[in-house]
């Protein structure tokens, strides 16, 4: 892959700002670099088979630039880690969390990142998840620079009771589990834990009165 095919896909993803450092990334261990469509289950991923091959890193298309950046770095840090580890430590560990710390904290600057999203990522980073999603307050500082996100509908929003679907898959909103929903699939009735900032589709609402 060459470094001009990765600079016109990073400039059309990143913020301005942080283009030369993320192209710099690349050029201190290359990688193949791709942009996909849109997956529910994951917003970038990292693979290399072997030390021989080359590694390569995915990233979703639909991302706002300050979620794709986030994202491109968090992959590139797995790869740092595989370099220096192989498989021998924990995907999301001690050493993949310092590496991810380190690789971000150069864009984590208000020339790059907005307020109040920079204030949530800061407080996310000082112990970073496998998942930025699994951070409900950083997932809804991101969310506020999704296209049409005032058009959305999330977990939290529905009330106790409401009926919504779910990649696919109908369920039944329940008790709120820490910053999780516990949601009841309605073909199967198996109990699943859902990310309450989930986007949802075809949103029933429902009410619970007293009696």
């Amino acid at each position: 892959m060459t470094l001009e095919k990765v600079q016109s896909l990073l400039y059309q993803h990143v913020p301005a700002s942080a283009n030369d450092y993320c192209v710099e990334l690349w050029k201190q261990s290359p990688f193949q670099l791709i942009i996909t469509k849109s997956r529910k289950s994951k917003a970038g991923d990292f693979f290399c088979a072997s030390f021989s091959s080359t590694p390569r890193i995915s990233v979703n298309n639909d991302l706002n630039p300050y979620l794709f950046l986030v994202t491109y770095i968090h992959e590139v840090a797995h790869l740092h880690i595989f370099r220096n580890y192989s498989r021998r430590v924990d995907p999301h560990g001690d050493e993949w969390k310092n590496a991810f710390k380190q690789l971000l904290q150069p864009v984590l600057v208000q020339d790059v990142f907005p307020e109040p999203l920079l204030t949530a990522l800061n407080h996310h980073m000082k112990n970073p998840m496998a998942s930025s999603f699994a951070d409900a307050r950083l997932t809804q500082a991101f969310r506020k620079f999704d296209a049409h996100h005032e058009h959305m509908i999330t977990v939290h929003d529905l009330p106790e009771g409401s009926l919504f679907l779910l990649h696919g898959r109908h369920f039944k909103k329940g008790k709120l589990k820490r910053t999780r929903f516990l949601c009841q699939e309605i073909k199967s009735k198996r109990q699943y834990l859902v990310p309450a900032e989930a986007w949802v589709e075809n949103a029933q609402l429902g009410f619970e009165f007293g009696r």
